[in-house]
């Protein structure tokens, strides 16, 4: 939807950078089509000025300094605005005479994505959106985001391995697994049909007993059983309580305890994930 904001889950390898670069037109597809306001994006340069890729490598730009990469999208996008551009800059107080390859990480993300803001196009596609930033920067540059979309509807689809920055900022949250869509679906939802529930009984109790229950993970430890279920909340008590425990306590979940179950009945080790 206009304005929202779209974080991209999974594991290294899952395809999300590929599909970014899909979106924005970079990689052609072997079959099937991306289309994006109804028309395919691959070879089409009218549609691409309504899209920036902010990629999660920055050496391309190290021999630019902050105005040379201003004047190069500048060039490309006549929605550019040098008003918008210069307002973002005065926040971050980036040198603009100076070659990238002197900026550290962080400093380069900044400038890019500040390009990308003031080249006011209703999509923005981040990789590892603030990979390099620090705290406090990553709540100025999260907040020019939100800023942007509130004022124009950009929509931002962007990757993270930092599944709370996701939680945090994130309207909506597909999972790619080998390549394919897991889930699509808005994060509140999300988070509100996968929970732990922590439960005791006066003997030990079998996943079989629990009909009709989708449990992503299941154990005991000592008298309390901790089960991870996905589904109607009612209708997930009303089995546990037909077993009549002795205890009943539903937890919340992160986003990240919530991907790494999901990816656990994917075949991962959750071990390995967490």
């Amino acid at each position: 939807p206009e304005g929202c904001a779209y974080g991209l889950l999974g594991s290294n390898g899952a395809g999300k950078s590929t599909l970014l670069r899909v979106l924005s037109g970079i990689y052609r597809l072997n079959s099937g089509s991306v289309r994006i306001d109804g028309e395919e994006i691959y070879d089409n340069a009218a549609l691409k000025e309504r899209v920036f890729f902010i990629n999660d490598e920055t050496i391309q730009y190290n021999n630019m300094t902050l105005l040379d990469m201003k004047n190069y999208y500048k060039s490309f996008y006549g929605s550019f605005s040098e008003e918008l551009w210069q307002k973002l800059n005065a926040t971050l107080n980036l040198p603009q005479n100076k070659r990238l390859n002197t900026f550290s990480k962080g400093m380069k993300r900044q400038a890019v994505v500040i390009c990308g803001i003031a080249c006011r196009t209703p999509y923005l596609f981040l990789d590892e959106a603030f990979d390099g930033l620090d705290p406090t920067m990553r709540i100025i540059v999260k907040q020019m985001l939100i800023d942007a979309m509130m004022d124009t509807g950009l929509t931002v689809i962007f990757s993270s391995h930092n599944l709370g920055e996701i939680d945090e900022f994130c309207d909506r949250v597909g999972l790619l697994h080998a390549g394919k869509v897991v889930f699509d679906r808005e994060l509140d939802s999300v988070k509100g049909s996968v929970f732990k529930i922590q439960t005791a009984f006066d003997a030990p109790i079998m996943r079989e007993q629990l009909s009709g229950v989708d449990i992503l993970h299941m154990e005991t430890n000592g008298s309390v059983t901790h089960i991870i279920a996905r589904g109607d909340r009612e209708k997930v008590r009303e089995a546990v309580m037909k077993l009549s425990p002795k205890l009943y306590d539903e937890v919340p979940l992160s986003l990240e305890e919530i991907f790494i179950y999901e990816m656990e009945v994917l075949g991962y080790d959750g071990s390995k994930l967490g």
